[in-house]
């Protein structure tokens, strides 16, 4: 008896099934968020640093004006400008909050009304037919994560989430948002995508334009103005109308928008801007140095000019290449082409070293004028000889005794040879140095001709000196560089010109230019309204032909030729396509 009641005692006190089963669970529970836990933990371990990517460090944007102030192009720029709920029209970002998350301002990091909402719609449809992330959530996936799609960026996604409602409040959530989407050709924020899609800052977008913009938050591609109009259209109406219904906007005023709705224009094309920009560029880390935060560089540029002087290059050049070069006769560049296709060459023919031919000639001539002679003076062409050196007429013909002003139109050779002979080849060389150009030329009888390589840039500043009345000039294309901000980093403060020509010579050798495109002159092709003068150029084997002149207020130089020097067409001069693309431009 005494046994069987100690085997019922023990029987009492050993836990039942039940309790064991109890126990069990609870212990598989503990572990499965022990586990859990360290899945977190682990999760969170490989999280991007928080502070360095709200900080993150890009390239510094460059934004380019033209004379005007207007925008020519920008480089480097990824971000558009920063945007604030507090700064932009406040239909802007009440079109986002109306289409991507309506409560944003009253649920926590996470909206679970949302998320339950589009899970019941996603199963009665059968597909992902809705997604339920609050504007917190894709803020945290647009800034610091990866599009992968795995159970652990999620959770990353989440744990961001309650960051940044902890760090920040719901507006400058909306700012983050806002500034870092990424809508078009991966430049990031709002500002970038209007300024793409519709040309104008995101602080001017129209109310119809705010809604086409919130309609790509979607899926930017499907719902793209420029590349599915109808969509966005369609997608922007449904904007519209959340707008009305959150009261936001009057229904008259969301029927008017409607009515503007449109394809988008999409980024006007930039490459005519490019060799001029990537000049610029040089220059203005010749004004300040290498820089590291966004500038804003006001610069010379005439943008119609540029325009003409671009289209007709693409014209006229083929299957050789050119180069304008068009600025004022003070100095201020108004266009620049350094090839015919951007996008074929990125190569600036118009700084290129090249051998300027006839061209060079009126250095010697302003000499011959310094000296006495007048347009009406007397020479005689005949064959000339230095040495070795013996060239010839670009006809092989001579004229004998001569006007000076005939000998110049008729850019014989043997007159400015002669000339620099009488004169002394230093003198010719100390009148070049006086237009800027003489450190680089060669002390040599063939310079006369043009044999020492310059770029037309430097060439047509030669013209623009004795086009500034016998001034100085130093060409120039930036006139300002500012900080977004517009603190000012550089001012152009030009000295007062030297006069290096006399009037009386200026006056001569005006009248020299301008009987080159008289009808008995080698660049008759490039006479016109509006043209006082120029001169054309070709050097030896015709690998360059160059034509100069003064037309309107601008002193424009073109070059043509191969990037090889292998020769052009025999019959392609200075006086030819050269001239009829500086009439072209200029008629």
């Amino acid at each position: 008896m005494r046994e069987k009641a100690q085997k019922k005692s023990v029987e009492d006190k050993a836990p039942s099934w039940r309790v064991r089963m109890l126990m069990w669970g609870i212990n598989l529970i503990l572990v499965g968020i022990a586990i859990v836990a360290i899945y977190v933990l682990t999760v969170f371990l490989q999280m991007p640093s928080l502070d360095a990517i709200l900080h993150e460090t890009r390239p510094a944007a460059i934004t380019f004006l033209d004379r005007d102030g207007n925008e020519i192009r920008s480089a480097n720029r990824i971000m558009g400008a920063p945007v604030s709920v507090q700064t932009l029209p406040p239909h802007v970002w009440q079109a986002i909050v109306a289409i991507e998350d309506k409560r944003f301002f009253d649920h926590g990091p996470i909206d679970v009304r949302g998320i339950t909402r589009a899970m019941i719609s996603n199963l009665v449809h059968g597909r992902l037919a809705a997604g339920g992330s609050s504007i917190t959530q894709q803020t945290a996936k647009n800034i610091f994560l990866s599009r992968e799609k795995k159970i652990s960026r999620k959770i990353q996604e989440l744990i961001l989430s309650y960051w940044l409602e902890n760090r920040f409040d719901k507006n400058q959530i909306l700012d983050l948002y806002m500034n870092r989407v990424s809508l078009v050709g991966g430049m990031r924020g709002i500002d970038a995508a209007s300024r793409a899609l519709f040309q104008t800052p995101a602080n001017k977008m129209t109310l119809a334009q705010s809604a086409q913009i919130a309609a790509m938050l979607k899926a930017p591609t499907t719902y793209s103005p420029l590349k599915n109009p109808n969509k966005n259209i369609a997608r922007a109406r449904v904007v519209l109308t959340e707008m009305v219904r959150q009261g936001y906007v009057t229904l008259d005023a969301a029927r008017g928008a409607a009515q503007t709705l449109g394809p988008a224009k999409g980024i006007p094309d930039t490459n005519i801007y490019r060799y001029w920009t990537d000049f610029v560029v040089d220059e203005v880390r010749s004004r300040i140095g290498e820089f590291d935060s966004d500038l804003f560089v006001y610069t010379t540029l005439d943008k119609k000019l540029q325009e003409r002087v671009a289209a007709t290059l693409m014209q006229k050049v083929s299957p050789y290449q050119g180069a304008v070069v068009a600025m004022t006769p003070g100095g201020a560049i108004r266009a620049m082409a350094g090839g015919a296709d951007y996008q074929t060459s990125q190569f600036n023919r118009a700084l290129a070293l090249r051998q300027p031919g006839s061209s060079f000639k009126p250095v010697v001539y302003l000499v011959a004028l310094e000296n006495g002679l007048t347009p009406q003076s007397y020479v005689n062409d005949s064959p000339f000889a230095v040495g070795d050196y013996n060239p010839k007429n670009y006809n092989e013909k001579y004229y004998g005794d001569m006007t000076l002003a005939n000998a110049f139109a008729k850019s014989v050779n043997s007159v400015p040879l002669k000339l620099t002979h009488e004169y002394g080849i230093d003198t010719m060389l100390d009148m070049a140095a006086r237009l800027g150009v003489g450190n680089r030329l060669r002390r040599e009888y063939s310079t006369v001709l043009g044999a020492s390589e310059m770029s037309l840039l430097d060439l047509t500043n030669i013209y623009a000196v004795i086009w500034n009345n016998g001034k100085s000039v130093h060409p120039f294309s930036i006139t300002k560089i500012t900080t977004p901000r517009g603190d000012v980093l550089y001012q152009r403060n030009p000295s007062d010109p030297i006069q290096v020509l006399s009037e009386s010579t200026v006056g001569h050798m005006g009248q020299l230019l301008a009987d080159v495109v008289g009808p008995g002159g080698t660049g008759r092709r490039a006479a016109g309204a509006h043209v006082l003068g120029g001169k054309t150029g070709t050097s030896n084997g015709n690998r360059d032909a160059w034509f100069i002149g003064r037309a309107r207020d601008w002193v424009i130089g073109v070059w043509m030729g191969n990037d090889d020097f292998t020769p052009m067409n025999s019959k392609i001069t200075g006086g030819t396509i050269p001239a009829e693309i500086f009439r072209d431009i200029v008629k």
